[in-house]
């Protein structure tokens, strides 16, 4: 029996000539499609020699099949997802959302020639920083400010400019770990500079500070713990204390800031997030924070403070390296624009997620339920809390609404795995049986998609 259908398995070219995989596989390009037939085929063999198939599938069946699995190999690695976790700054789906200004910006200037290293007023060669460095130093009251490609570059090239053979003083209980296992202490290592701790894990002075100067001391460097908190018995030294001690004896006070707001979050709720411009008020030389997380524009470490020491990284052999590309600058541009017009809240994703009204989120719930039950899905809107994500605000939620789908005659987790794999996926959450899809970060345009993804999963 294993014998005959095998010999009745249709060959590669005869199933690539057939009319019904020509009607349904007209957009396909043909190299897709012929690994696409290999693998059917090769995975009817394989049920065959098992004796798990006990009769072939028609021409038509087989058709779909290759059409489905080469239009997913089609399909790029690197897509667009629906956001319905709650998360805003999602790391694992990309963190900040661009402006649709950032995005248009950034996709002009990889389309076309540019003015990336070209002045135009002179018509000779340009800075590449000179794009974002004004509007910098306007929004946030530093001298001077300078790009690279990650905070965790910027911290790296900081250390290294200003510590390199030396010592930076910094308070044990701000020697954070970020995203990837990166650690403050080993990127110090990485650069030269060797780690004094200070204070215990909860509690540390000024004067624990000024009793570790010494003649190996490059500078005193402060880290906003945004990815955790430490609550209870606890002190912590100010920036206005660290940045008086610091300059008394000549030595520059760093602060890396991690998320790095340029806007009040208290407005919306939010407490302990400190903004970019309170430290420059502080008195701090340097500062350094990501462009992706609260600040709501590209993947960036933005360094800002005195125009000397910013100088000094311009002039720095990593700096290359580490260099911002186009696309990057054009959108970082365009999201500072929007919070020097005043237009930030309204334009900007990420701050227009964290600043939305409850009721609001409800409206926005109860519009997909809606939506939900008209396609003959079971959903009700439940109240949920949501988070800021990104390493950013760690002990505070965010009061929401989601739509819970409780599916019938199929899993939840079987429910999970066919929305993920809809086009665009849709990621949601599971929680106490039911599926989750928080509102604050779903988009409204992505609704009626929603709606006919849940509608086929359930058929």
């Amino acid at each position: 029996m294993n014998n005959q259908l095998l010999r009745e398995i249709p060959k590669v070219d005869d199933l690539l000539r057939s009319p019904t995989l020509a009607s349904v596989c007209a957009d396909i390009p043909h190299g897709a499609l012929v690994e696409a037939v290999r693998g059917v085929l090769a995975e009817l063999r394989s049920g065959v020699l098992a004796g798990t198939l006990a009769a072939l599938p028609g021409e038509a069946e087989l058709s779909q099949a290759a059409a489905a699995r080469a239009r997913r190999a089609s399909m790029p690695s690197l897509r667009g997802v629906v956001n319905g976790t709650g998360v805003i700054l999602h790391t694992n789906l990309g963190r900040a959302c661009l402006s649709k200004a950032a995005a248009n910006a950034a996709a002009a200037a990889a389309q076309n020639y540019s003015t990336l290293e070209y002045d135009r007023e002179t018509g000779k060669r340009g800075e590449r920083y000179a794009h974002v460095e004004k509007l910098l130093t306007a929004l946030t009251g530093a001298e001077s400010a300078f790009v690279v490609n990650n905070n965790a570059a910027a911290v790296l090239l900081i250390l290294s400019a200003l510590a390199a053979g030396g010592e930076v003083i910094t308070s044990r209980g701000e020697l954070v770990e970020i995203g990837g296992s990166f650690r403050v202490p080993e990127i110090m290592e990485s650069c030269g500079a060797r780690l004094r701790e200070v204070g215990t894990t909860n509690k540390t002075y000024i004067r624990d500070y000024e009793r570790a100067i010494g003649l190996e001391t490059r500078a005193l460097m402060k880290v906003h713990t945004s990815n955790y908190r430490i609550v209870g018995f606890t002190e912590t030294v100010s920036r206005e204390e660290l940045t008086a001690l610091g300059h008394a004896h000549g030595l520059p006070v760093i602060e890396d800031l991690g998320s790095g707001s340029l806007t009040d979050l208290s407005l919306f709720g939010i407490r302990g997030e400190p903004t970019v411009q309170e430290s420059i008020r502080a008195g701090v030389d340097v500062v350094s924070f990501s462009g992706d997380k609260l600040l709501g524009g590209p993947q960036a470490g933005i360094i800002i403070g005195k125009k000397q020491y910013i100088d000094l990284f311009k002039r720095h052999p990593l700096t290359r390296a580490m260099r911002v590309d186009k696309m990057t600058l054009a959108a970082l541009e365009a999201t500072l624009r929007a919070y020097a017009d005043g237009t930030a809240l309204q334009e900007i994703p990420t701050l227009a997620m964290l600043s939305a009204e409850p009721a609001a989120l409800r409206a926005r719930a109860d519009a997909l339920c809606a939506m939900l039950k008209e396609a003959g899905v079971p959903a009700a809107v439940v109240p949920v809390e949501d988070q800021v994500g990104g390493g950013s605000v760690p002990m505070q939620m965010l009061p929401s609404y989601a739509v819970a789908v409780s599916p019938e005659g199929m899993s939840v987790d079987a429910l999970e795995t066919a929305l993920r794999f809809s086009e665009p996926p849709i990621i949601g959450r599971i929680d106490h049986g039911q599926y989750l899809l928080h509102v604050r970060t779903l988009r409204e345009d992505a609704f009626p998609h929603v709606a006919d993804a849940m509608k086929e999963a359930l058929r």
